[in-house]
Formats: structure tokens, sequence, C-alpha cells
């Protein structure tokens, strides 16, 4: 008798890949948010300090940074799949 396991990795797979994307693209949101508050913050007083300009330096690398970590689009299908 040949019993099917309670549980198959390939059944996950899919959801890890969706979970990543959009942890990734909530990340954007939240870098965008953090970018335009520090942005705000650093001209709401008319000219920008050594200390606003580090802020939004170190904003704005992290923010690339992130757009660098985009997951890799999943490449299986049905067909990898042994039954």
């Amino acid at each position: 008798m040949n019993a099917r396991p309670a549980f198959e990795p390939f059944e996950l797979l899919p959801f890890l890949a969706s979970l990543k994307n959009g942890i990734w693209l909530l990340g954007i949101s939240f870098w965008i948010f953090g970018l335009l508050d520090r942005s705000m913050a650093a001209f709401a007083d008319g000219y920008l300090s050594a200390g606003d300009m580090a802020q939004l330096f170190t904003a704005s690398f992290f923010f690339v940074s992130w757009l660098f970590l985009k997951p890799a689009s999943p490449r299986f299908s049905a067909q990898t799949r042994k039954v």
C-alpha cells in the first residue's frame, strides 16, 4: 500500500514565493513612506543641516538596497513535481 504523505513540500513552494514577494512589496511602501517622512522633516525648517542630509542619504541607501533584494521569480510547475 502506497500512502500519500500528509505534507508535501512542493505544495508549500507557491505560498512561500508569494509570501516573499508580498513582504518585499510591503517593504517598498514602508521605505517610500520613511523617505517622504524624512524629506518633509528635513525641509520643514527651510534649510538642510548635516544631520538631515545624513538621515536622507542613509534612508535612500537602504531603500535602494531593499530594491536589490527583490526575490527571484519562482521557476516551478506541475511538471517539475514527480508523482
